[in-house]
């Protein structure tokens, strides 16, 4: 039996872009099924519903896969795979499995001989990063910086380090609602002269993405950044 296919379709940080954000032919493909794993079903149902407006809802089977779900369960997860029925996974804002889950249910896919299909959407970290002048041949995308402040300068004094060592783009991003002190300690911690770039609600109508010094960041009105995403990056030349 040919066994199906697992599509991972990317969500959009919100729904005002979503036909110049998402290619049309992701909506074809979510017509067609009827298996999913979502981070999060209220909002995945969202979603698939912006996507294609006349999907029916209740003939679709969905598995929760967050930080909560049991290694265990994983497995009954693929099986629509196995019986030759395609699935579809999304995360919460995102592509799925690049700093959002899905990596263990891809590896299984793989380990089960199940093709896996990635769809073209929106990655903040990757359009930050385009549009940062900070450069794309060498950089490296470190997640979520430590929650103890002590632990965060550490980090944040290794990674500028490294940043001009290696001539590498650091990248990494916070919880929306810490932003505003990151950005503080950011300008803090780090040298006059290093780059850094702000990356806020990349792909919505108020993005803003900006590369300034530091100094040039300290002599600036400060960005808004309350509970607005926002990706970080920095460059020490």
């Amino acid at each position: 039996m040919k066994k199906g296919t697992l599509y991972l379709i990317p969500v959009p940080l919100g729904d005002s872009r979503l036909s110049y954000t998402l290619p049309a032919e992701i909506s074809k493909i979510v017509q067609s099924l009827k298996f999913f794993v979502v981070e999060n079903e209220k909002t995945a149902r969202r979603h698939l519903r912006y996507i294609y407006q006349d999907i029916d809802q209740s003939s679709l089977k969905m598995e929760v896969l967050n930080q909560h779900t049991p290694d265990a369960l994983l497995a009954s997860f693929i099986e629509p795979c196995l019986k030759g029925y395609d699935l579809g996974f999304l995360s919460e804002a995102g592509c799925p499995a690049v700093a959002d889950p899905g990596s263990q249910l891809v590896r299984l896919c793989h380990e089960n001989d199940i093709k896996v299909q990635p769809l073209i959407g929106p990655s903040s970290i990757l359009l930050t990063l385009m549009a940062s002048g900070l450069g794309g041949q060498n950089f490296a995308f470190n997640g979520y910086l430590p929650h103890e402040k002590s632990d965060r300068k550490k980090m944040l004094k290794t990674l500028e380090r490294e940043s001009h060592q290696k001539k590498q783009t650091q990248l990494f991003m916070e919880t929306p609602y810490r932003n505003e002190k990151l950005f503080h300690e950011l300008l803090d911690q780090l040298g006059l002269d290093t780059l850094l770039t702000l990356g806020i609600e990349v792909s919505l109508e108020t993005e803003e993405i900006k590369t300034k010094t530091v100094a040039d960041w300290l002599a600036s009105p400060a960005p808004n950044l309350h509970k607005r995403p926002c990706i970080f990056g920095i460059l020490k030349r």
